[in-house]
C-alpha cells in the first residue's frame, strides 16, 4: 500500500493526531463529558487490573492504582519545565525508553508535541491526560487516567525526582498502554523510543568500527536536534544490566546530552556527557565528577560544564574513554540530512507497507533462493542527482516491522529483517527466481538484525532499482514499513501490484464426426453416467473425472472434491441449467490438460504437490496476474502447513479465478488490466478464496 510525503520542515504540532480510543473520542470530548458529569476518567480501554502491568505473570506484590491526589497534598503536571532530571527509572527494565525521553526533553518543539501542554492538575482537571506518538507513519493521540500503580503510596514505576511531578509517570503509562501493557516495554532499542516521539530516521553507529570523524557527526547531531543514546553490548543475558569496575553498566540503555572541547594543559580533549536514566551510577573514571582533571580547565569553563555535578546519572568523559568503553551509538534525525556534511536539503518521502506472509510472501533473505523472490518488491527511480553532485543521488532506506511490541504477549518477538537493492528491470511485474539467481545487489542492510528497524545511507547513480525487503528466514510472518528518503525527486511503486487476466476465448468445441480419439472415449464414458437429459450433475462429474485422472500415472492425487467439481460447473455451465452437456465438458477438458501440464511443471518431485510460492507463476502461466494481497488470501485458503497445494486445491483455485475473471469481462469491469480492489476481494471472500 503506497503513501506519499514530503519532508518539508513541518512543525512537530502542524499533523493532527489520530485518536486511539476504541469509540473514536478524542481527549477533549472524554475531559468535557467527564467534567460535566462530575467524575474523574476511569480508562475503559487500559484498566487499572493487573493485565495492564503484565501479560505473562500475575502481579507480584500488592500493588494499588493511585491518582496523583491521593499520593501527594498538591500534584502537578509539570514543576518548573521538563527536564532530564525528572526521569528515574522504576521497577520496569525500559531504560532504552527513559534513556530517549531524556533526550525528549532537551528539543522542545518535540517534547511539546508529544507531552501536550493544555493539561494539568489544576485548570479543568478531569482525572485524563494525553500523549501523542508517531506509529508507523502517522501520529495517535494516545489518552489515560492518571490511576498509576504504587505501593505504600510510592511509585513504583517511572517517576520524577519530586514527589509531586507526574508528566514522566503519565507520558510512561500512555507508552504502555499504546503497546498492551507496561511489560511489554520490557527491553528495547533506544531508537524505538527517539523515533516514536519524533517520526525521525535513526542511524547507528558502532564506535569500534566507526568512522575518524564520529565526534563532529555526533555534534552535528546534537546541533541539529537529533536525539542521541548509546550502549555497552553484552555476551550473554548473565551480562545484562552488570556494573563495571568503572562504574559502567553492560546492556543498559544512556541518553548522550553534550559533546564539548575544552583546553586541558595545553591540548584540546574531546568530552561526552552521558546519562544514566536510574538517575545513579555513574563513570569513575577520567573526567568524573570529582576527578581531578576539573582542576585543570579554567574555571569558567568548568562550572559552565559542571552545573549539577552530584551523583544524578549524568557525567562527562572523554570522547576516546566512550569509544573504548561504549559499544553502540544511536542517533534518531529530525530529517535525513547527513551528519557528515552541513547541507540541509529538502527530501521526498516514499512510503509503503506491507506484509510477509508463510506461504505467499515470506521468502526469507538471498540465501533462500527459491523463495526469496517471492518477497515483495519495490521499484525505485531515482532521477535527479544531488544538487552539489551531477553523478549520484543520496537516498536513505528505512525498513521497520510493525506492532512487534504489542504481539509479545502472542509469543511473538521481533524478527530478524533486512533488504537488498538491485539494478531494476524495465517491467513492472514481479521479478522472478533467474533473475536474483543471475544478478548481483548493488546495496543492502549491512546486516539481518532483530531489531524494529533496519536503516542505511546510500549514494546510488541516476536510475531503476529494485528493492526487495525480507526476514532472514522464510516462512516468518510480519507486517511492515519502508520509508524511502532521497534528496531528489524519485518515483516509487510496488511490483506486480496489477491484478489482471489475458483470457482468449475457449474455442468451439469440435463436431461428433470429427472428434480425436480421446474425445470418442469421453463420450461414451459422459453417455453412461448422463441420463436422457444427455448431461451430467456435479456427483456425475466427480465421479466422471476420478476416473479420467486416476489411469493418468503422473497425477498423485486422492481425487477431485465435490466443492471443486462445484467450481467447474459454475465456471462451463453457460445456460445456467447446474449440468454440464458434453460440449460444454470437451472445452472444460482442453483447459484442464493445460492446467495438468501446468500442475506437473511445477511438482518437479511429483509428490502430487506444488509449493505456494510458485503460485504466482503457475497462475501467469495460465493468463493471470494477481498482487501481494490477493495472493497472500490464496496462500492462507489453500497451502498445507508446508506450504504445498495438492492438485486438487490447486484446480480449485484456478477454476474459481477464471470465473470470477470471465465475471468482470462480463461485468465490463476489467478495462486495462486493472481490477476494481474491492470488488475483486469481496468475490474472492464470498467464494472462499
Amino acid at each position: 500500500m503506497p503513501l506519499q510525503s514530503t519532508l518539508s520542515g513541518k512543525k512537530p504540532g502542524s499533523v493532527q493526531a489520530e485518536s486511539t480510543q476504541w469509540d473514536g473520542k478524542s481527549f477533549e470530548q472524554l475531559r468535557q463529558e467527564c467534567l460535566q458529569k462530575g467524575v474523574l476518567f476511569e480508562d475503559p480501554d487500559f484498566p487499572a487490573t493487573g493485565s495492564s502491568l503484565f501479560f505473562s505473570q500475575s502481579v507480584p506484590v500488592n500493588i494499588e492504582w493511585k491518582r496523583p491526589k491521593e499520593l501527594c497534598a498538591n500534584p502537578k503536571f509539570i514543576v518548573g519545565g521538563a527536564d532530564r532530571t525528572d526521569i528515574c527509572q522504576g521497577q520496569l527494565g525500559d531504560c532504552w525508553l527513559l534513556a530517549a525521553i531524556a533526550s525528549l526533553t532537551m528539543k522542545k518543539d518535540a517534547l511539546s508535541r508529544v507531552v501536550p501542554h493544555d493539561q494539568d492538575f489544576d485548570h479543568r482537571y478531569a482525572g485524563i491526560f494525553h500523549f501523542q506518538f508517531w506509529q508507523h507513519n502517522k501520529w495517535l493521540d494516545v489518552v489515560v487516567d492518571d490511576r498509576l500503580p504504587s505501593v505504600r503510596n510510592q511509585l513504583i514505576m517511572l517517576h520524577s525526582a519530586s514527589n509531586d511531578e507526574f508528566w514522566s509517570a503519565l507520558l510512561e503509562k500512555a507508552y504502555a498502554k499504546l503497546h498492551g501493557s507496561y511489560e511489554s516495554l520490557k527491553g528495547g532499542s533506544t531508537m524505538e523510543a527517539m523515533e516514536d516521539f519524533t517520526g525521525g530516521v535513526g542511524e547507528v553507529y558502532e564506535t569500534k568500527n566507526a568512522p575518524s570523524d564520529l565526534f563532529s557527526i555526533m555534534k552535528k547531531a546534537l546541533d541539529r536536534g537529533s536525539m542521541m543514546g548509546c550502549s555497552i553490548d553484552i555476551t550473554s543475558s548473565a551480562e545484562s544490566e552488570a556494573k563495571t569496575t568503572t562504574g559502567l553498566v553492560k546492556g543498559h540503555a544512556y541518553s548522550i546530552t553534550g559533546l564539548e572541547e575544552v583546553s586541558y594543559r595545553g591540548q584540546t580533549v574531546k568530552l561526552i556527557r552521558i546519562r544514566n536514566p536510574w538517575g545513579q551510577v555513574e563513570w569513575n573514571g577520567p573526567w568524573s565528577d570529582n576527578a581531578r582533571e576539573w582542576n585543570y580547565i579554567d574555571k569558567a569553563e568548568k562550572t559552565r560544564l559542571q552545573q549539577n555535578s552530584t551523583d544524578d546519572g549524568e557525567f562527562w568523559m572523554e570522547f576516546e574513554d566512550f569509544k573504548r568503553n561504549y559499544d553502540k551509538v544511536e542517533i534518531c534525525n529530525m530529517t535525513p540530512d547527513a551528519l557528515t556534511d552541513d547541507t540541509k536539503r529538502h527530501w521526498d518521502v516514499n512510503v509503503f507497507e506491507g506484509q510477509w506472509i508463510r506461504g505467499s510472501t515470506a521468502g526469507g533473505c538471498r540465501n533462500y533462493i527459491d523463495t526469496f523472490w517471492t518477497n515483495p518488491q519495490f521499484k525505485l527511480q531515482l532521477e535527479d542527482a544531488d544538487d552539489d553532485d551531477d553523478d549520484v543521488c543520496s537516498v536513505v532506506i528505512a525498513l521497520m516491522q510493525k506492532n512487534r511490541r504489542k504481539l509479545r504477549k502472542e509469543g511473538m518477538d521481533l524478527e530478524t529483517i533486512g533488504f537488498a537493492v538491485y539494478d531494476a528491470p524495465d517491467e513492472e511485474e514481479q521479478v522472478g527466481k533467474d533473475f536474483f539467481r543471475y544478478h548481483a545487489s548493488k546495496a543492502r542492510s549491512r546486516t539481518y538484525i532483530n531489531m524494529r528497524e533496519v536503516s542505511e545511507r546510500f549514494t546510488l547513480p541516476p536510475g531503476k532499482y529494485l528493492l526487495v525487503p525480507t526476514t532472514f528466514q522464510p516462512h516468518h510472518e510480519a507486517d511492515f514499513l519502508i520509508r524511502i528518503f532521497s534528496e531528489g525527486k524519485a518515483g516509487a511503486l510496488e511490483m506486480g501490484s496489477n491484478v489482471d487476466a489475458d483470457l482468449p476465448d475457449p474455442p468451439m468445441p469440435s463436431a461428433p464426426e470429427e472428434e480425436t480419439d480421446e474425445e470418442k472415449g469421453l463420450r461414451r464414458l459422459f453417455d453412461q453416467l448422463a441420463g436422457a437429459d444427455k448431461a451430467i450433475s456435479v456427483r456425475e462429474l466427480q465421479q466422471m473425472l476420478n476416473g479420467v485422472l486416476s489411469r493418468r500415472k503422473e497425477i498423485k492425487f486422492d481425487g477431485l472434491s465435490l466443492s471443486t467439481c462445484h467450481s467447474i460447473i459454475n465456471l462451463m455451465d453457460v445456460d445456467n441449467t447446474g449440468m454440464l452437456e458434453f460440449q460444454e465438458f470437451k472445452v472444460f477438458w482442453e483447459k484442464m490438460k493445460k492446467w495438468i501440464m501446468l500442475f506437473l511443471s511445477f511438482d518437479t518431485d511429483r509428490s502430487g504437490k506444488m509449493s505456494s510460492y510458485e503460485l504466482r507463476s503457475a497462475l501467469k502461466a495460465a493468463g493471470m496476474d494477481l498482487n501481494n494481497r490477493l495472493l497472500q488470501l490464496i496462500g492462507l485458503r489453500f497451502a498445507d502447513d508446508n506450504y504445498d497445494i495438492d492438485f486438487d486445491d490447486y484446480l480449485t483455485c484456478i477454476v474459481r479465478l477464471e470465473n470470477m475473471f470471465r465475471t468482470f469481462q462480463a461485468m465490463d469491469t476489467l478495462k486495462k488490466g486493472r481490477v476494481n480492489m474491492n470488488i475483486m476481494q469481496f468475490l474472492m471472500m464470498s467464494m472462499n478464496v
